[in-house]
């Protein structure tokens, strides 16, 4: 698609090469776009401006809000903390589930509402009292240089980083990406390439790869979600698999989550996840060896808690995203045997509960 690059002036980039023919190809994720001066690539956001790359969305976001960083998932981090929550437009994948299209899809910078530069995200962070920043909503991996550049900000304050992704890019840059991020929840959306090409436009290996990256190669602390589909990713055999990788390549401490799909966008006509297909693949996972295995978008308080691996008491309830017990000592150990809960943990857990606040920042809004 062509571009108006006159109303969209374009950030500068650094993960392209130039083609002989007057294209450049895009050396941030596998797919390795190649568009002619004047047209995007897949994403939408990034395209040829010039001979050269450019980012179309920095410092433009699809909405700000204050939600509880439970909502990412993440369960072994900060529980009960808010986490200033943003995205773009775009996405790198094709996935035809997409339960956030309107915006990952979005071909128009009308769905950036609002515009935001990354001195701005942090010092807003900090006075709505949030912990951390999360990118999401759409894949952070696309606006690259602006979540690396919010993260810059956010460290100078004190406010973590989290990026909320599907993994898929190469590795140079995710080596700079994570470089910034202290935690993140990765969507390994299947354990089949078929599922990733015919479904998502994409490949399983790079996500994988992203995902050994940042539990062995940086700091981050990892959680990852896997949305089981009825019929496409949640046989018992697939289950297994997954899981089975993750306790083998990651270890047993990597909090798995299993979220229920709804119909939406390309896949309305497949209906939502029984309750019992998460219940059954979280007890595959437990029989694998992981420690930690939650189950999300159904009201199922066990399936939302944290117990310890040793000695099985309930260490953190959920109820939905709210925290109803805390029964881990001030350096993150059971009460009752001693044992490390893996994650990272305070003295005492915050307070936020299940709020979701949007903000406007042009507004200065408070939560």
């Amino acid at each position: 698609m062509d571009l108006d690059f006159d109303s969209s002036p374009g950030f500068p980039t650094r993960y392209w090469r130039p083609l002989e023919d007057g294209r450049v190809e895009c050396t941030l994720c596998p797919r390795f776009c190649k568009p002619h001066p004047g047209q995007r690539g897949l994403c939408f956001v990034r395209g040829n401006l010039d001979g050269k790359i450019a980012l179309l969305s920095y410092g433009r976001s699809s909405g700000f809000c204050i939600d509880p960083i439970e909502k990412k998932p993440l369960n072994h981090f900060l529980p009960g903390t808010p986490v200033f929550s943003f995205g773009t437009a775009g996405c790198n994948l094709a996935c035809k589930f997409c339960q956030n299209w309107d915006i990952s899809k979005s071909r128009e910078q009308d769905a950036l509402l609002d515009h935001a530069s990354p001195a701005l995200i942090a010092e807003a962070a900090r006075q709505l009292g949030c912990r951390s920043v999360a990118y999401t909503y759409n894949d952070p991996v696309i606006f690259h240089e602006y979540a690396i550049d919010v993260a810059e900000e956010c460290r100078k304050l004190g406010i973590k980083s989290v990026a909320v992704s599907a993994g898929y890019m190469c590795a140079e840059p995710r080596a700079e990406f994570y470089r910034h991020m202290d935690a993140a929840n990765i969507d390994l959306k299947a354990f089949t390439d078929r599922f990733y090409h015919r479904i998502c436009g994409g490949h399983l290996a790079p996500v994988l790869e992203t995902l050994e990256y940042i539990h062995h190669e940086t700091p981050a602390w990892l959680e990852i979600t896997t949305l089981l589909i009825s019929g496409e990713n949640d046989s018992d055999q697939e289950l297994e698999n997954l899981s089975a990788w993750i306790a083998d390549k990651l270890g047993p401490a990597v909090p798995l989550h299993f979220s229920a799909f709804h119909p939406d966008w390309k896949m309305r006509e497949i209906p939502p996840t029984p309750p019992e297909t998460l219940i059954r693949a979280r007890d595959i996972a437990l029989k694998n060896g992981l420690r930690y295995v939650y189950v999300g978008n159904v009201h199922h308080k066990a399936g939302a808690s944290t117990y310890c691996h040793q000695c099985g008491d309930i260490l953190i309830g959920r109820d939905w995203y709210r925290l109803s017990d805390w029964n881990l000592t001030a350096e993150g150990k059971c009460k009752r045997c001693g044992t490390a809960c893996a994650g990272v943990f305070e003295a005492k857990p915050g307070e936020w509960g299940a709020k979701r606040v949007p903000v406007g920042l042009n507004r200065r809004a408070t939560a």
